[in-house]
């Protein structure tokens, strides 16, 4: 029997159950209803979506649309919207097929399992590298700035062919993009800057292809200029952000386990597994939006034509139905069938690349840093609760010794 709960009045985003674990009234909402109804901050009712088995129902059933252009985008904590955000070429992850298909199979090949694991070596000398320099310094340090920021950045420009001098051009935009609390027209000028240093940067590239992945997408006479700077927008921003959170707020979990990462120091195989466990504890990339483009049937709910309705991935990752004792950090757990790479159509495209560079990044660094701590009390870490990818803003931490 469906308990009763009051209908939630915006998205609830207070992490009052602490800092890795969903907030407490989305919780509670998802053991009543995993499919509740919502009232957006403009009044306009749509539905949150918090349940494992729902959630991933949802982002299978393509009449779920990804189209921010169809429907008006009523965003908790923005202003409200009064008109649908326009289609941006290129941005494959806000379309639908045929056009979601036409792009995203042109990146398919360069994205492989076998491709990832060629470059792990490579990720694993970049990784050593950005640590050599980091014991270098005297502590403390902010690992956000010296480690989690810098290894995903370095990669990803490699993987593209983006110079890595130009990096504040784009970790200065992309992280303005991600503010929460922001009009459409600030997120849009954001994305504006960062767009234009892309566009000359790929005209260049049609022009001189290198040996990179925006060269080989720069041969594709099929695609635009702005379809091309959609595109590495695109892999650029995630690519870089949403491991680059999870590097620091996964280093951050640890530390509040330090059981468990003296267990990952001591016994390098569990690594493989303790990644899908902070991927799926932490679920940096929570809150999804889709739009339903007929009446639909989910979780015992009728959701009308036209609504908008909100995922929570990181609720369903925690979902008790799917997980024994999910509020738990346990390395050895088989998270497997997490949804923190979404799920359907739009997973993600870049998930074994996060893979590689997780596994490489937090292996090197409990075993060369095996007394990093917190250089300040944990409820002083400053959390990404103003940023639609979660993490911290900066991870003071320090050592007494460093190993090779």
């Amino acid at each position: 029997m469906t308990q009763t709960l009051p209908i939630p009045h915006g998205l609830p985003t207070e992490r009052d159950a602490g800092p890795f674990a969903p907030p407490r009234q989305i919780a509670r909402l998802r053991e009543a209803r995993p499919v509740s109804p919502m009232v957006f901050p403009d009044g306009h009712e749509g539905w949150l979506v918090t349940g494992y088995d729902a959630v991933r129902r949802l982002m299978a059933d393509t009449r779920f649309s990804s189209r921010h252009d169809i429907g008006v985008l009523h965003v908790p904590g923005m202003p409200a919207a009064t008109e649908p955000s326009p289609q941006v070429p290129g941005l494959f992850i806000a379309m639908d097929p045929p056009d979601h298909t036409r792009l995203r199979r042109k990146l398919t090949g360069a994205f492989t399992v076998t491709r990832m694991k060629q470059l792990e070596e490579h990720i694993r000398d970049i990784t050593e590298r950005q640590l050599d320099e980091m014991a270098r310094l005297a502590p403390p340090v902010d690992l956000v700035r010296e480690f989690a920021l810098p290894v995903p950045s370095l990669v990803i420009c490699e993987l593209l062919g983006v110079p890595y001098e130009d990096r504040d051009n784009f970790q200065v935009n992309s992280a303005k993009f991600l503010v929460k609390d922001q009009s459409l027209k600030e997120q849009m000028a954001a994305y504006g800057a960062l767009t234009a240093y892309l566009a000359e940067l790929v005209t260049r590239k049609r022009a001189e292809p290198g040996d990179d992945l925006l060269s080989d997408l720069a041969r594709h006479d099929d695609l635009t200029i702005e379809e091309l700077t959609g595109i590495a927008s695109l892999l650029l921003l995630a690519g870089h952000e949403t491991t680059a959170n999870m590097l620091a707020l996964g280093t951050f979990a640890l530390l509040e386990h330090p059981e468990q990462m003296a267990e990952l120091r001591a016994n390098p195989d569990l690594m493989p597994d303790a990644v899908e466990e902070l991927l799926r504890y932490l679920s940096v990339a929570d809150i999804f939006y889709r739009y339903a483009t007929e009446d639909t049937e989910l979780g015992g709910e009728t959701i009308g034509k036209g609504s908008t309705v909100i995922v929570s991935l990181l609720a369903a990752n925690h979902d008790p139905e799917r997980f024994d004792s999910p509020d738990t950090l346990d390395v050895h757990r088989k998270a497997r069938g997490h949804l923190s790479f979404g799920h359907g159509i739009h997973q993600c495209l870049g998930q074994q690349l996060a893979r590689v560079e997780m596994r490489a990044g937090f292996t090197t660094l409990v075993r060369r840093f095996p007394t990093l701590e917190l250089a300040i009390p944990t409820r002083e870490v400053k959390l990404k609760t103003d940023m639609n990818i979660y993490g911290v803003h900066e991870l003071p931490v320090t050592w007494t010794e460093t190993a090779r």
